[in-house]
C-alpha cells in the first residue's frame, strides 16, 4: 500500500482553518458546504465523484445553489496544491464530517480521475419527490433504504437558504453544526426550525420509518449505518471500488 502523500496533511491543515468552528460544538458554515458538495460531485450521473461539480460548472446549477463559494474555494486549494479536484472535493467533505463535533472518521481514499463533462441535471434527489422516487434513485446507485435514512442524517449539519430564500439560513435541527441524532427525533416530532417536506415523506415510509426511528436515540447505531454508505458514495465512478490500484488511502491525513 503506497503511503499518503504529505502534501494532503498540508491541505487537511488549511481545511482545519476553514471547518472549525470559533464556538463550542460547533463547525463553519464552510464545512457544511464541503459535506453537501460531496454528495452532489458523487450523486448525479455515472461519473460518480469526478470533480464535475467544479470543472463542469455544476455548481452554478439551480439544484446546486448555495455551492458556489466552496466550489471555488475547493478549487483554489486543489491548484495551489497540484491535487486532483475530485480528490479535493471528497477529501474535503470526508474532513468536515469529521470536523464537526461527533462526526465520524470514515476510509477517504485519493487517486480519482477528474471530468470536466457535466453530469445530468435533475439525476439528485428533489425535496418535492416522492419517498418511492428517491430511494429508487439511490437503489439505482446500490444503496439500500438504509443507507438512504443514514446519509439524511447529514441533515443534522445543514441549514437551508433557498427552498425558502424568506428563511434563509434556517436550521435542519436545535444543533445546527454538530453531528448528531436530534435532526431525526425533530424530523419525526415535527420540532425542527426547517423541515424538507421529503424528509418527512422518507420518515413516514413503511420500509424507512423503522430506520428513521431507530435513529432518534441511537447515536452509535446511526454511526454505524452511515460511515459505510458515505465511503460508498464517495466510490461512485471509481472502477473496481477500493480495490482499485490507482487509489491511496489518506484516512491517516484526516484530523
Amino acid at each position: 500500500q503506497t503511503a499518503c502523500p504529505a502534501v494532503w496533511k498540508n491541505i487537511s491543515s488549511e481545511l482545519s482553518t476553514m471547518f472549525a468552528g470559533t464556538l463550542a460544538l460547533s463547525c463553519t458554515d464552510d464545512a457544511l458546504a464541503a459535506i453537501r458538495a460531496g454528495f452532489h460531485d458523487c450523486f448525479p450521473g455515472d461519473g460518480g465523484c469526478d470533480g464535475s461539480l467544479i470543472l463542469a460548472n455544476e455548481y452554478s446549477r439551480t439544484e446546486n445553489n448555495g455551492l458556489a463559494d466552496i466550489s471555488q474555494k475547493l478549487a483554489a486549494l486543489a491548484s495551489k496544491y497540484g491535487v486532483g479536484t475530485a480528490d479535493m472535493i471528497s477529501f474535503a467533505a470526508s474532513h468536515a464530517i469529521v470536523t464537526c463535533p461527533l462526526g465520524p472518521i470514515t476510509q477517504t481514499f485519493i487517486g480519482r480521475t477528474d471530468s470536466t463533462t457535466a453530469a445530468p441535471e435533475g439525476a439528485l434527489p428533489d425535496h418535492t419527490e416522492s419517498a418511492e422516487a428517491i430511494l429508487a434513485k439511490f437503489t439505482a446507485k446500490g444503496f439500500s433504504a438504509l443507507d438512504l435514512v443514514a446519509l439524511l442524517g447529514a441533515h443534522s449539519t445543514a441549514k437551508q437558504f433557498f427552498v425558502d430564500p424568506a428563511r434563509a439560513g434556517a436550521s435542519f435541527d436545535a444543533t445546527p453544526g454538530q453531528w448528531d441524532v436530534t435532526y431525526y427525533g425533530q424530523v419525526v416530532t415535527d420540532t425542527a426550525e426547517f423541515q424538507l417536506d421529503s424528509d418527512k415523506r422518507i420518515s413516514e415510509d413503511a420500509g424507512m420509518a423503522p430506520f428513521f426511528d431507530l435513529f432518534t436515540v441511537d447515536q452509535v447505531g446511526w454511526t454505524v449505518a452511515f460511515t459505510p454508505a458515505w465511503e460508498k458514495l464517495q466510490l461512485l465512478g471509481v472502477e473496481g471500488g477500493s480495490s482499485n490500484p490507482d487509489l491511496i488511502d489518506c484516512t491517516s491525513a484526516l484530523p
